[in-house]
This record gives C-alpha cells, sequence and structure tokens, in this order.
C-alpha cells in the first residue's frame, strides 16, 4: 500500500494504519542498524573477582558476532548495587547491559531496599554462568575432617563454637551455609571478612578453619594441598573436583546451592536487541574455548533463555529470601 499520495493521507482509516505501520519500520531499522558503536557491559564487582573475569571472557566473543567492541566498566560496591543502579539509569538503546550476580539478586533482601527493583528495572537477556561453590577446610587443623558428615560431627563435638568463614555478611557462601545448619540441625559459628581474598588467607593461616567459598577463590590452594574441598553446593560434582561428593550425596538429599551469573538489560530496551544479544551470547557460550577458558577459572558457561534466566531470577530471589529472613541476615 502507498502512502505518498495526499488523497490516502486524507482518509482517517488510511491515516490510522500509516501511525501503526511506522513505529515497525522504525523498530525494524533500528534493529537492522544495530550495533552502531561500542556497547558497554556494567560489572558491579572489581576487577579480577569471578564476575568480572567471566564477562571478560564472554564479552571478548560476543563482540566477534556483534563486530562492535564491548567495553567493560566496574562499577563495585555494597553487593553489586552500585553498578546495578548505573544500568537502571542507563538509556534502554542496546548500548548499556549489567552482569547479574547472585548477591546483586539478593541486595534488597539484605539491605532493605535498593535503587532500583531488580525485577521491574531490568530486561533479562541469558544466564552466562554457573559459579560452584565448594566446603574447604584447613587440613592441618581439622585434620580428620574428611567429609561433610566429618564436619557435622565436629561441629556438634564443640557445641556450636566451630568457626567458619565467609566473604562477607549475606555473602552466597554465607547463605548456604545457613542453610546447610537449618536442615542439618547444627551450628557453626560465623567469621565473616570483607571479601574472599582476606578470608582465604586467614584460613590457609589457620585463624578459621572452615569455609563456604566459591570455586574460582579457593581452587589454586586445593591443587597445592593448602586447602581440602570436603562438599560442593551444586546438585551435581564439579568436573574439576570429580572426586569431591556434593552436599545432597552426604545426607542431604535434594540440595542444591549454585551461584551465578546473567546478562540483563535496562527495561524498555527493544526486544529485537533483547533477542539479538540473547543469541549471540548463546553462540558464544557454546565456543569450546570459551568454555574452556571459563572452566579454568571456576566457572561453567551455562546458557539459558531470557525467559528461564527470569524464572530463575525469581526462584532463587524467593529460596534465598526467606533463608536471609529465617536467620535474621543483614548487610545494613
Amino acid at each position: 500500500m502507498a502512502f505518498s499520495s495526499s488523497r490516502s493521507l486524507r482518509n482517517p482509516a488510511r491515516r490510522a494504519l500509516l501511525a501503526l505501520a511506522l513505529p515497525l519500520v522504525a523498530g525494524t531499522a533500528f534493529a537492522q542498524a544495530w550495533p552502531t558503536k561500542p556497547i558497554t557491559f556494567v560489572v558491579p564487582f572489581p576487577p579480577g573477582g569471578p564476575t568480572d573475569v567471566a564477562t571478560r571472557i564472554v564479552a571478548q566473543k560476543m563482540s566477534q558476532g556483534l563486530k562492535q567492541n564491548i567495553l567493560i566498566d566496574n562499577r563495585s560496591g555494597a553487593s553489586g548495587t552500585i553498578g546495578a543502579a548505573a544500568a537502571a539509569k542507563a538509556a534502554p538503546d542496546g548500548y548499556t547491559f549489567v552482569m547479574l550476580a547472585t548477591p546483586t539478586l539478593l541486595a534488597a533482601h539484605l539491605y532493605g531496599q535498593t535503587p532500583y527493583d531488580i525485577f521491574k528495572s531490568f530486561t533479562p537477556v541469558g544466564t552466562v554462568y554457573d559459579l560452584p561453590i565448594v566446603m574447604v577446610v584447613n587440613p592441618k587443623v581439622l585434620p580428620g575432617v574428611n567429609g561433610l558428615q566429618d564436619l557435622i560431627a565436629k561441629a556438634k563435638a564443640e557445641g556450636g563454637k566451630l568457626n567458619y568463614t565467609t566473604a562477607g555478611a549475606g555473602s552466597f557462601g554465607h547463605l548456604t551455609t545457613e542453610q546447610l545448619k537449618n536442615i542439618g540441625k547444627f551450628e557453626m559459628q560465623h567469621v565473616p571478612y570483607r571479601g574472599s581474598a582476606p578470608a582465604v588467607t586467614d584460613l590457609i593461616g589457620g585463624q578459621v578453619p572452615a569455609m563456604f567459598s566459591d570455586l574460582v577463590a579457593v581452587m589454586p590452594h586445593i591443587r597445592s594441598g593448602a586447602l581440602r574441598p570436603i562438599a560442593v553446593g551444586s546438585g551435581q560434582r564439579v568436573s574439576l573436583l570429580p572426586d569431591v561428593k556434593t552436599v545432597a550425596e552426604q545426607g542431604f538429599p535434594g540440595f542444591d546451592a549454585t551461584s551465578w551469573g546473567g546478562l540483563l538489560a535496562p527495561a524498555g530496551t527493544p526486544k529485537d536487541v533483547v533477542e539479538r544479544m540473547s543469541a549471540e551470547l548463546k553462540t558464544a557460550l557454546a565456543d569450546k574455548e570459551v568454555q574452556d577458558k571459563l572452566e579454568a577459572v571456576g566457572s561453567f558457561a551455562a546458557y539459558r533463555t531470557a525467559e528461564q534466566t527470569g524464572v530463575r531470577m525469581r526462584q532463587d530471589f524467593e529460596r534465598w529470601g526467606k533463608v536471609i529472613r529465617d536467620n535474621k541476615i543483614t548487610n545494613q
């Protein structure tokens, strides 16, 4: 249908059709042209951490398919809420995305409120990686602890005075240990640190005997023998530690605790752009070199669609929110 004649435009029905068609044409043209400049991935955690490292590996591959550079903008602080807030305020034009990690997803439970609504301020693009967590002990301090039940027996024998450390109050390791304590009906004293590095340093030094940590932070020390892994939190064994049993295999059927990262776009980002980014993400994560690089640093490619990612966000938000409330955990 031609819309150029003055007679056509004077017809109300034709004018209505034109009003409907123009946004569709404009949207298609935008999607075809996008991207025309570099894209920014906001990483709400410091350089060198698991979220940052995984993001850089995947972004490098995605940039090839998009034929545009992807810039990494590290904005750390407050469990990722500072960076997430910046991304939420960005123009929804397809040039800003944020890497969600589990602490950021749960921040509203820990801080009482955040400057954004994790479900209303963002649109899921896809899940990027899974980050297994592992319970490790100092073998010199706990020489007889070779499995999870050994640790539980030790904790009960000491009347709940046995310490464990994590990367901080409200960290995923903290939440996982608290849920495990609730289910197993045993007590341990939490000694939180400000980040994984100092916690692992004191764990190796013997100041604290045990820790539920992400695999990235402790894998080098497991390989050196400084730390002994006794359980992994995920529902299945981890390829990097094939002989280490899961929590579920050690008396807690169905237990599955896995931290993860997903790519989000500011709400209102064009649907075609979100779909293209999700497709590029899927392609990147299917690449063997990308998978190997992620595994080398302790994380695993784990693509899920935008819809599946949204469901996972809601499920984890509710599950771990209950753990936070039941154990009165706060980061305020």
